[in-house]
């Protein structure tokens, strides 16, 4: 790759790593090596290795001696516990979040799903990513819980390298779209048991369509 006319800060560097790995652009297992980084980013090698310990300290790469970093794969019991531990953690926050919402939170969660609706419709896969953060970050935001809502973000940033087979395909955009709609109609309602299965539901997608990835590379039947 080329030198860019203007260094990235390692911040920025980070943030387009972080969005290749979830939108697919680079891939488990693919090889991350400082001077490649060096020339995409403009950075010097210690800011490099600077940015590639953040990536492993999510849990989005990997560093091995002698070999350098790689995107994360994991192994499909681990790809379960993730998620079942994500399951717990906003559903448990879903059961907390005081209903009937307030309207000006209500709001507030609109306007970043409106957000979201025209990346979807635009087919910006970055839009999409970003948006669809926002809106889970306002969403459970509003259990005024900081522990809960730490714990969420860090889990939800461990499964980056598992959500691109999902984040890149229109049909799930959409549901997700749609999902993120029925959140909202369900902290308007005051629906608590549809607002916890809708945020249950809502993480399925892009853990079975990682382990169907695995079997396949595997040669493994469903």
């Amino acid at each position: 790759m080329s030198t860019p006319a203007a260094a990235f800060t390692p911040e920025a560097a980070l943030d387009a790593l972080e969005e290749d790995i979830v939108l697919g652009r680079l891939h488990p297992r693919q090889r991350l090596t400082e001077d490649e980084l060096m020339a995409r980013f403009g950075l010097k090698r210690h800011a490099v290795r600077s940015v590639l310990a953040s990536l492993e300290l999510m849990g989005a790469v990997q560093r091995k001696r002698h070999v350098g970093a790689e995107v994360r794969a994991f192994q499909a019991a681990e790809v379960v516990e993730l998620y079942a531990l994500r399951e717990l953690l906003e559903t448990r926050a879903a059961g907390q979040i005081p209903l009937p919402a307030p309207p000006q939170a209500l709001e507030a969660l609109i306007g970043i799903q409106r957000e979201h609706d025209a990346a979807v419709s635009a087919g910006d896969a970055r839009g999409v990513f970003r948006s669809n953060q926002r809106f889970h970050r306002a969403l459970f935001g509003l259990t005024r819980n900081p522990v809960l809502e730490q714990a969420i973000e860090e889990y939800a940033r461990r499964t980056h390298p598992i959500r691109f087979g999902t984040l890149a395909q229109p049909a799930y955009r959409e549901r997700a779209r749609q999902e993120h709609w029925a959140m909202i109609e369900a902290l308007r309602s005051g629906d608590r048991a549809a607002l916890v299965d809708i945020c249950a539901r809502h993480l399925l997608p892009s853990r079975d369509a990682y382990l169907a990835a695995e079997r396949a590379r595997h040669g493994l039947a469903a």
